[in-house]
């Protein structure tokens, strides 16, 4: 059997409007529900980035995810929310994945959420994209047929164009092998491992149980994505921008080391990571330091490798003419100097306020310290009525 350190891997962002079934149809694919989160089963809605995994094998039949004949590819899915109160973090999702599937109801059709989670793949520059038909047992085959031509139109001039549009009934597990088969038509992005190791903070844990005794603690957890280089157990790690203190009424940011004591791709451990598939990586910190997502947004390399945190950045645009998250459609204004602009720079949210305008150029200054690097692409919101809408993109200069 080919071992999983040597399949191809695949970062699959799952999106979509709330309700179309984006979790559902991860649990047929990987065997495991992604809402894990005691509030999100509650609610019923994805609230954090979710993670599942799986590997696709192929037999004489097809394809599946059962281990039935010849492992071909690691695919890690990242669940992201689809209500609208929560497009940073579909946004953070979406700076973390090589291909997208868009989950649209056939009973429902195209939302406004499934117009910003497009428009959101396209910020990212996620160009693969499979979009599945979810719940044509709902529905007759004349409205199956209909829903399919309007999603047909919605893409025609989008960078989904030529997505595969796959009917699917999860509930019936119709058609999942079909989508398993197209997972394994995409083609894996060349991956950089010589350069200095970024690894992308998305998620951070206490993984103990209460009351577990001291000598059997484990470190705190962070979870992410390898974007470059190679980390390995053993490796001193430096995470930035880090905790945040005030001294002299200035909130100053200082720098965690640290050191990896074990280094997990789904639930098998390994020795030395490169640029892939969703991680877990166990740090020699005090489990209070990760627990409940505090490190989000932070960023990993090993020791002296990473930039100062930036407090100010210039930011090359590109402005959306309409917004598309509310059903209005509304014509964007120009941006404005003193605006609060919600931006999203790999998996970090921060606030910034617009100081000026040249051309296409902005300069902001942040909330939140950032650590970006040059041509890293950030997302653009701004506050209409009660929501954060995204209305554009940059480029970090």
């Amino acid at each position: 059997m080919t071992k999983m350190e040597s399949l191809p891997e695949l970062n699959v962002g799952v999106v979509g409007h709330i309700d179309h079934g984006k979790t559902t149809i991860l649990s047929k694919l990987t065997g495991k529900f992604t809402d894990t989160h005691s509030e999100e089963l509650k609610r019923g809605i994805t609230i954090k980035l979710g993670y599942a995994d799986t590997i696709i094998s192929k037999d004489k039949t097809g394809f599946n995810n059962q281990g039935q004949g010849q492992p071909v590819r690691y695919i890690s899915f990242i669940d992201a929310p689809g209500h609208e109160m929560l497009m940073a973090t579909m946004l953070s999702g979406a700076a973390i994945i090589d291909a997208a599937i868009l989950v649209i109801a056939a009973n429902e059709g195209i939302k406004p959420q499934t117009q910003e989670h497009l428009l959101a793949l396209q910020t990212k520059q996620i160009k693969n994209i499979i979009i599945i038909q979810n719940k044509i047992d709902l529905v007759s085959k004349e409205q199956a047929i209909k829903n399919y031509k309007e999603i047909k139109e919605f893409i025609k001039e989008t960078i989904a164009k030529d997505a595969p549009i796959i009917p699917v009934s999860a509930q019936q597990n119709i058609n999942i092998d079909k989508v398993l088969e197209e997972l394994v038509k995409i083609e894996i992005p060349k991956r950089d491992s010589n350069s200095a190791p970024i690894f992308l903070i998305a998620r951070s844990f206490d993984i103990n149980r209460p009351g577990t005794e001291i000598k059997k603690l484990h470190g705190g957890v962070v979870g992410g994505i390898l974007k470059t280089g190679k980390l390995k157990v053993g490796d001193e790690i430096e995470i930035k921008p880090g905790f945040s203190s005030k001294k002299a009424n200035q909130i100053i940011y200082e720098s965690i080391l640290t050191k990896i004591k074990s280094i997990y791709k789904g639930k098998n451990s390994i020795k030395e990571a490169t640029p892939g598939s969703s991680l877990s990586i166990e740090t020699e910190l005090d489990p209070a330091t990760t627990k409940t997502d505090s490190l989000i947004g932070n960023t990993i390399s090993t020791k002296g490798n990473l930039p100062e945190p930036r407090n100010n950045l210039k930011i090359k645009t590109e402005i959306f003419e309409n917004v598309l998250g509310s059903e209005t459609h509304e014509k964007i204004e120009p941006l404005k100097t003193k605006e609060m602009l919600m931006l999203n720079i790999n998996t970090t949210i921060t606030v910034g306020t617009v100081e000026k305008i040249s051309n296409n150029e902005v300069e902001v200054s942040l909330n939140l310290p950032v650590i970006a690097l040059n041509n890293d692409n950030v997302g653009i919101a701004r506050r209409i009525g009660n929501h954060w809408r995204l209305i554009g993109y940059g480029e970090v200069l």
